[in-house]
């Protein structure tokens, strides 16, 4: 969670599932883990930006749009790509946006968050509309193409990917003469 102002990371939380991805069902994978790191939160967010689709999604309700209504909170999808719609490529500018438009209906914000990079596709989740969304959005980036608590967590998962799949160190067998341990194919042999 990242508190305005001062513009630092607060608090953070993570859970783990073991449930497999399918497409268009992401909450029914998420949803839970979510919650129960939203639990271990010590604080309620104001508002809440998803690396997922909000009403931009075939079926209208994405990640963000279920956890805010399960969280009671304002949310907001902030995708690196779009899953429906039709959209006009923005301006060059940072700023600059463009609506992303299903059967002539707006479900989101294609937003040019810095000068030169791709733009990412904002949708409202839950208790906000599609201008405060693409505003807050805008507001919690920091030199870089993804909103700071996304790629905050983008940091965080990767950091906990990396811990769970590096390689573990065996116990030296010989405590006190680790000169003589070496690691070899998953076991430690005796020099």
């Amino acid at each position: 969670m990242i508190r305005r102002p001062p513009r630092s990371t607060q608090s953070r939380s993570s859970a783990a599932s073991d449930v497999y991805k399918r497409q268009g069902l992401l909450s029914f994978r998420e949803a839970p883990i979510l919650l129960r790191a939203f639990a271990k939160l010590g604080a309620r967010p104001d508002v809440v930006i998803f690396d997922s689709q909000g009403i931009a999604h075939p079926r209208g309700m994405g990640l963000a749009a279920h956890m805010g209504l399960l969280l009671g909170t304002p949310s907001i999808g902030c995708a690196k790509s779009p899953l429906i719609g039709a959209f006009r490529e923005p301006d060059p500018a940072a700023g600059s946006r463009a609506p992303l438009l299903l059967e002539g209906r707006r479900v989101g914000t294609v937003l040019r968050t810095r000068r030169g990079v791709k733009p990412v596709f904002v949708s409202p989740g839950h208790l906000i509309d599609h201008r405060w969304a693409a505003r807050v959005v805008m507001r919690c980036v920091r030199g870089f193409r993804l909103p700071e608590p996304t790629r905050q967590a983008h940091i965080m998962v990767n950091a906990l990917r990396r811990e769970r799949t590096a390689p573990r160190k065996a116990p030296c067998a010989r405590p006190g003469r680790a000169e003589d341990c070496y690691q070899q194919t998953g076991r430690v042999v005796l020099k």
